[in-house]
This record gives C-alpha cells, structure tokens and sequence, in this order.
C-alpha cells in the first residue's frame, strides 16, 4: 500500500537535514574519538577514546528524555522577564505521533518558515550538537579525570549548561529575543566547551609531572585522520543550520572550507616564521580554530569576511597559546590539549567578528516561501550588532564556567574526581584493563590489589 508523505515534507531538504546530521555524528564518532586518542600519550589513547565514545551514548539519552525540550521546547516560567527565557520546559521526545509531526518550535518564531521535514529530523540533528560539546570539553581534562566522575558529569553538564545555552541562543530564549546569533554553535558549543574545560581542569587538578613535561603525541597521523573527519564534517555542522538546502547552505559550506585553510596556513606560517618550524600538529590547532571561528558566521558573512576570521581565529589563538599559556591567566589550569585557546577564544573571536562582518544581503532562508533572516553587521553600519554579541559572550563565559564549577563540586561529593595514583601512573592498563598498542612493551605494569581500589 502506498502512504504519501505528508504535504509539509520536502524530501531534498528533509534528506540534506539527515545528511547534515550523519556527518556531524562522524565528528564525534569516529572524529574526535581518533583525534584524542593520536594526540595524547600511549597511556592515555584508550581513556581519551572512550570518553568521548560516552559522551556521545549518554548524551542522547538525557536529549530524548528533557535535554531536547529543554533546548527547544516551550519556555519554563521561572519569574518575570529574563527568567522566562533561559530554559524550556523539561519533558520526553518520546512520542511516536510527535516524531512523525512537523517540527515546531519557537525558535525564531514570526521569522523561520516552517521546516519541511519530521520532528525526528531536527531532534537528531540537534542531538549531534548536543553530543560533540562535553566530547570537546573532555580536551581540558584528558590524562587524569576519574572515569566515573566523567560518567556522572556528562549528563548532569548537557542537561544545565548545554541546553541551557542552546535555549537561550537557539530556542527563541533571552538572548536570541536581544538580537544575538550563533549561525551553528561558536557560543553555544566551542566557547562552552573551552570555558568549560579550562574550569574543569582548575577544578580536577593537573596530570602528574611526568605526564605534563612529556606528553608527546603517540599517533600523529592518526591524529590528522580524526582531524580530517572533524574537517569534512563540518560541512555538516554548518550546511545543515539554514534547516532548508537552500542557497545559504552552499555559502555556509563553502565560507567553512575557506576560512578554515585560511586559518591553517596562518598558523603554519607563524610556526614556520616564528618557532622555524612548520609542523603537523600546529596545523591540526589551526585547521580547528578556523572551522570553530567561523562556525558562529558561516551563513551570515561573505567571502571577505570569511577571510578576515580565518586570518584572527589562528593569529590570536596562536599567540595565547604559544606565549600566554605558560603565564597569568592560563597557568591556573593544566588544559591538557587547549581547549581554551582553540574552542573558547576561537569562539570568540568568530561571534564577534560575526557582529562586525554580518552582510545584510545573505539571507538564512532565501528561497524558502516566508519572511528571510538577515544579520546586518558594524561593518554594514550597525555597530549594536557587535555589542550585543559581546554581551551574549560574557552570559556564556560567566553562566557556563560558575555552572561547570558547580556541577564538578556536586559531583566530587560522590566520587573523587581525580583518579587515582596507580591509575595516573598506568593510564590505560589499570583504568581499563586494555592498551591501544599490544605490540608496546608497556612497562613493568604491576595489577593493584582490590583493597582500598574504590576509585
């Protein structure tokens, strides 16, 4: 028997939304999970994987049982004014009829036409963006946080920070309501990954000594591997934000790809000019600075401003990290890959920007029947748009590092959050009962009794 598809269902946009989503799921699963397990030691190429392996499963439950509503669902009323617009309503996405009908939301209500595709197509595709974000976070911590601690952090972390700020930025929440945007995530995702990692590292504490003067990469082309899935992937990130296959889906693609090897060859250059040397794994931090900076930009800005933020988002990032990471402000936290200067200043550096080079003339829908979303940047002379993105950064900075802070201190009341010694000095083979490299003469690894083996 033949069932037609309901008449709101555009099978392109509805198969370019699917094929969004799939791509950025290969971001986390098998992308970061490769890019940390090559970058970090021998020892730690297991624990890395299969924290971000987790994050990825246990995220998707708490999205299908209130992380999801509250991102994009109705407005909690928690008082007058702003507090009416911070999170939605918890409730399950469980419904086999709600999967089925045309998703509504508020978000950007009286602006975005209606979506042409299932709910189930926007609640996984907002999933994988859920997903990657603690994965990104685990940067910060790598080599030393307590695996049971992670278990417990994760879902606590999405479900009051993440969703948090997708609401408030995505979900027709206070800040979205004030004129601020984030085309795919620059605040939502990457500054709430790097704050958040680099509290999470304060808090935990850092690797041992010997892990923090050698901490060498064990794969560095399997590093590049995982960096290359992120890179492709992020076509996805960004081309299935404008929700339609429109013509703002190709510019968003094509402005990713360029200021993403504008920031690469930035960094490469710098190396080479400053440090004479280029290497692999500087071009890794500035292939990722660029894919995250214009990530808040992508369909809002034109070529010249793609190629304005591919040249700061490695620049800065490359200067914090190679001359203020050792000082000030950054010595407070052992951030084992630097999460903060490559997600959260990159991040940054992108929504600003996008404040400042937002060319009124690229609109989110064209081509969709109903009213188009236009940004109109400083640039464009509309400098309200800049400050208005500069406070919005500084309620995601401020709420997402007091709420990290807050949810470790929860969570370091039940279980330690640092692991222990033996499993510090071990890594891999105590924590985990595997190696990534059988082949390795792993050291003269002596099993602990069980007495006292509570972490």
């Amino acid at each position: 028997m033949f069932i037609p598809d309901p008449k709101y269902l555009n099978p392109g946009d509805n198969a370019w939304q699917m094929t969004a989503a799939t791509f950025v799921g290969l971001q986390t699963i098998p992308g970061l999970a490769i890019l940390y397990g090559g970058l970090v030691k021998k020892k730690w190429a297991i624990n890395s994987s299969l924290m971000v392996v987790y994050a990825f499963s246990s995220v998707l439950v708490v999205w299908m049982l209130f992380g999801y509503s509250m991102g994009f669902g109705n407005p909690l009323k928690l008082g007058p004014g702003i507090l009416s617009g911070i999170v939605g309503i918890p409730a399950p996405v469980l419904s086999g009829l709600y999967l089925q009908s045309q998703a509504h939301v508020p978000l950007l209500q009286g602006a975005m036409p209606a979506f042409r595709f299932p709910s189930a197509s926007l609640i996984y595709f907002q999933f994988v963006f859920a997903a990657i974000t603690p994965a990104i976070l685990a940067g910060g911590v790598l080599g030393r946080m307590n695996f049971k601690a992670w278990m417990l952090f994760v879902p606590i972390w999405s479900a009051l920070v993440y969703s948090v700020n997708a609401f408030m930025l995505w979900g027709g929440g206070w800040l979205a309501q004030l004129g601020a945007v984030d085309y795919s995530g620059g605040y939502v995702i990457h500054v709430a990954a790097g704050v958040s990692g680099f509290v999470a590292a304060m808090v935990v504490g850092p690797r041992i000594k010997e892990d923090q003067k050698d901490f060498r990469p064990n794969n560095l082309l399997l590093a590049l591997a995982g960096a290359g899935i992120l890179w492709i992937g992020w076509n996805g990130f960004n081309g299935g934000d404008p929700y339609f296959a429109n013509a703002d889906a190709s510019l968003a693609v094509l402005n990713t790809n360029f200021a993403t090897v504008v920031a690469l060859l930035t960094w490469l250059v710098m190396d080479y000019w400053i440090l004479k040397k280029p290497t692999l794994g500087g071009s890794i931090n500035g292939m990722v600075c660029g894919l995250v900076a214009i990530t808040p930009a992508a369909g809002y800005v034109n070529g010249y401003g793609a190629l304005a933020i591919g040249v700061a988002a490695a620049a800065i990032p490359w200067y914090t990290m190679n001359r203020l990471g050792k000082k000030r402000f950054f010595k407070k936290a052992d951030d084992t890959l630097g999460v903060i200067h490559t997600h959260a200043i990159a991040g940054a550096i992108g929504g600003l920007m996008t404040g400042i080079f937002a060319d009124p003339k690229l609109l989110e829908y064209v081509g969709v029947k109903g009213p188009g979303v236009s940004v109109t940047g400083w640039l464009y002379g509309n400098p309200h748009q800049f400050f208005v993105q500069l406070f919005a950064l500084l309620v995601i900075v401020g709420y997402d590092g007091l709420a990290t802070w807050g949810i470790l201190k929860l969570v370091g009341l039940l279980v330690p959050l640092r692991a222990m010694d033996h499993h510090l000095t071990h890594g891999d083979l105590a924590i985990h009962g595997e190696r990534a490299h059988e082949l390795s003469s792993d050291d003269d690894f002596i099993e602990p009794s069980a007495v006292g083996d509570l972490a």
